[in-house]
């Protein structure tokens, strides 16, 4: 079973940040991903969807070959091509693979404008090392499929700023911070 997970960031360029990160991390071999995209929302609100593939594309080159191919036999190459492109990326167009596009932008609509959101299909993870990697890169989680308490590491693995870079520097190995107290969170 998949789980999805919706981030909103404050610019395009921070969702895009993150989501190459998570990439990475996949090819790492630390998380696979049915799909990852970044919403934006325009100051006007509308919603642009930056996906991974672009299955119009996609469809145009496919049904380009296949039509050309096909014509060659009828010896009508472009006309062949044109229809094979055409067909392409008309079925390109109707199909929907990973995330619901309709959900998406639905969600997106409560992004404030000019911020963008990151939504993330996931298959499988190694959970404390992909929590590890996205410590303190920011973000708020707008909706989860998670357990409760997945979702709230992944909260305090995002909004964990300074825990990742302070912690080495306060103490030296195998010793106990001064007082013998540990510092309290909120």
């Amino acid at each position: 079973m998949s789980d999805l997970v919706f981030i909103a960031f404050p610019s395009e360029q921070k969702a895009e940040e993150v989501r190459d990160r998570v990439l990475e991390m996949q090819k790492e071999y630390l998380i696979e991903l049915g799909d990852a995209v970044v919403a934006v929302r325009d100051a006007n609100g509308r919603i642009k969807l930056n996906q991974l593939v672009n299955t119009t594309a996609t469809g145009a080159v496919s049904g380009a070959f296949w039509g050309t191919l096909i014509g060659f036999i009828f010896l009508m190459p472009l006309v062949g091509t044109a229809i094979g492109a055409a067909s392409g990326a008309l079925g390109g167009k109707l199909t929907d693979v990973g995330i619901n596009d309709q959900f998406m932008k639905d969600a997106a609509q409560s992004l404030a404008p000019g911020n963008a959101g990151l939504f993330l299909l996931i298959r499988k993870m190694t959970t404390d090392k992909v929590l590890a990697d996205l410590r303190g890169v920011g973000g708020t989680v707008m909706r989860t499929s998670l357990t409760d308490e997945q979702e709230k590491a992944l909260r305090e693995a995002l909004a964990d700023h300074s825990g990742a870079q302070a912690a080495p520097a306060e103490a030296a190995p195998g010793s106990a911070p001064a007082g013998g107290a540990t510092p309290a969170t909120s």
